[in-house]
């Protein structure tokens, strides 16, 4: 694993991206609630806001920023504060065609010192009309860049953090995940801020690619300020055999859109998504899901659940969609939100796109106040009513955290679901 500088200048290649980017930005404009996919996220008071590009960055905000998912020790770290590089895995890296060894370093460093297998990956799974992917091609910086080659794997899990500080920043973030064939590899990617009313905007694109017969665990976890605005499109390709188990945590921000997308191109493949979101006060949680099957005999596995307390609202989409040729496909979909108050809510919208005939496709959503048998059950049996409703939450959640297999991930996604249930019920339960 290795390391190395960012490059003072970029390749001339990654500058005509960058140039690409910011001219399709502007051409593209804006979503409306007229735009297919925006239609419960008011991007409105959006355009009306200014947000400032980065300007260096402070290294105690590291320790500043409220983590959500406390890796174990010793694990490879890369942090950046407001798109500044500060802190990676020390070791040098030999420039080349690709690395030998598994890599961690900045996505600026490795489209310097990898410029063919950057160049080749970067882009191609997400859309450059996108305008917030455009965006983010006009201005990440730093970004993360995770190489496992063939027959490789990570020793420990890889640690990415990219940390909001200054009030009022925009920031761009991106990163590129690549694993070759037969290689394996566990990365913990979290999204964090130093004050929990911090304003800003943060914008990310993730591309990930599973090799053949590769194996990779990716966790995502979103903790920005409730005053700040979150867009990211998130893309993995699956090969044949191949397996990614994704996890992702919505906590934080005001409003804004994640998009998740997973394609099965090869034979065999797998991927299996679970999300939870837990929302209060007034923030709206937005998230985009597609299982793209364009192989057959492959098997998809999405389950999200919410809870959402005060006057809190979210929207799940979830589309399953099975290319024509895709037979045998396995895909399965849910969504259940648990609302803690009158005044929360919740929108649950599964969908079936299916272009071939031998197939097995079923999708599930619910949305539901805490049961009142449940609480009166318990209560009867001598349990206050704060303790009560906190155990039937912690149950519902709970049925999520045991898809998780045994390991840290495990324990880490259940004390942080633990953690954010109790910020948000406060003193109602406690």
């Amino acid at each position: 694993m290795g390391s190395t500088a960012t490059p003072a200048v970029e390749p001339e290649w990654l500058l005509a991206r960058r140039k690409a980017g910011a001219s399709a930005a502007a051409d593209a404009g804006l979503p409306t609630a007229k735009t297919p996919g925006w239609e419960f996220t008011d991007l409105a008071s959006l355009a009306e806001e200014e947000f400032a590009a980065p300007n260096g960055a402070d290294p105690s905000a590291r320790e500043r920023a409220d983590a959500i998912l406390n890796p174990p020790e010793g694990t490879p770290r890369l942090v950046q504060v407001d798109g500044t590089t500060v802190a990676e895995p020390d070791a040098a890296l030999t420039p080349g065609d690709a690395p030998t060894e598994p890599v961690i370093t900045t996505l600026a460093a490795a489209a310097d010192l990898y410029p063919v297998l950057v160049g080749e990956r970067l882009g191609s799974l997400a859309d450059p009309a996108d305008p917030f992917v455009a965006r983010n091609d006009a201005a990440w910086k730093g970004g993360a860049f995770v190489y496992v080659p063939k027959g490789k794997s990570l020793p420990e899990p890889a640690q990415i953090a990219a940390v909001h500080d200054a009030e009022g920043i925009a920031i761009g973030f991106r990163t590129l995940i690549v694993l070759e064939e037969g290689a394996e590899a566990e990365v913990w990617e979290q999204w964090l801020t130093t004050g929990h009313e911090r304003r800003g905007l943060f914008n990310s694109v993730t591309e990930i690619f599973v090799g053949p017969g590769a194996n990779l665990r990716y966790v995502t976890a979103q903790g920005l300020g409730e005053s700040s605005w979150v867009f990211a499109s998130q893309k993995a390709e699956i090969e044949r055999d191949a397996t990614l188990d994704w996890v992702a945590l919505g906590f934080g921000s005001a409003r804004g859109k994640v998009r998740m997308e997973t394609r099965l191109t090869g034979p065999g493949s797998n991927a299996k998504v679970t999300g939870a979101y837990a929302g209060g006060n007034s923030q709206h949680l937005d998230f985009d899901t597609r299982q793209e099957h364009a192989a057959h005999n492959t098997v998809s596995d999405l389950a999200f659940r919410g809870v959402l307390g005060d006057e809190a609202t979210a929207v799940w989409r979830g589309m399953i969609r099975v290319d024509k040729g895709a037979q045998q496909t396995d895909a399965f979909q849910e969504s259940r939100n648990l609302l803690l108050s009158k005044s929360a809510h919740a929108d649950a919208i599964p969908g079936l796109e299916i272009e071939a005939d031998d197939v097995r496709c079923t999708h599930a959503a619910a949305v539901a106040q805490i049961d009142a048998e449940q609480i009166h059950y318990l209560r009867s049996h001598g349990l206050e009513d704060p303790v009560a409703k906190r155990l039937v939450i912690e149950g519902f959640l709970e049925a999520l955290v045991e898809r998780l297999g045994e390991g840290p991930i495990r324990a880490a996604v259940s004390v942080a679901l633990e953690r954010r249930l109790g910020e948000i019920l406060g003193a109602r339960v406690s």
